[in-house]
């Protein structure tokens, strides 16, 4: 009776771990979202670009919050963000510091992704 036991014990406790791990191919199918400019760029700009280029806090220069403006201009703001610190038109103006990669890969996201509003 003990080995009936021990042998259906043995086989649930296999049933058991053979579905409680996920599958591995689950990650490869999974597609990461698209970076668009309402959800992930505006908060960056807001964040990254202001007052300079929000015009609302007294700034002159382009306003970046306009989606328009920013997709006109993205080839010119990624050019001027990885220039290094110093260097005649480096963004952000007056910063002795570049943005962060993550940030600065967070544009170059959103032009590979299409330039996307929504």
């Amino acid at each position: 009776m003990k080995k009936y036991f021990l042998a259906a014990s043995l086989c649930s406790l296999a049933l058991v771990l053979t579905y409680c791990c996920a599958p591995k191919n689950i990650a490869s199918n999974t597609t990461p979202a698209k970076t668009n400019f309402k959800t992930d760029m505006a908060a960056v700009v807001m964040a990254h670009c202001s007052p300079c280029h929000i015009p609302a806090n007294g700034g002159k220069k382009k306003a970046y919050d306009v989606y328009a403006n920013l997709k006109s201009d993205i080839d010119d703001i990624i050019h001027r963000i990885e220039l290094t610190p110093g260097t005649k038109g480096f963004m952000p103006f007056k910063k002795t510091e570049k943005l962060p990669d993550s940030v600065i890969d967070l544009f170059k996201k959103w032009k590979s992704d299409g330039l996307l509003e929504d």
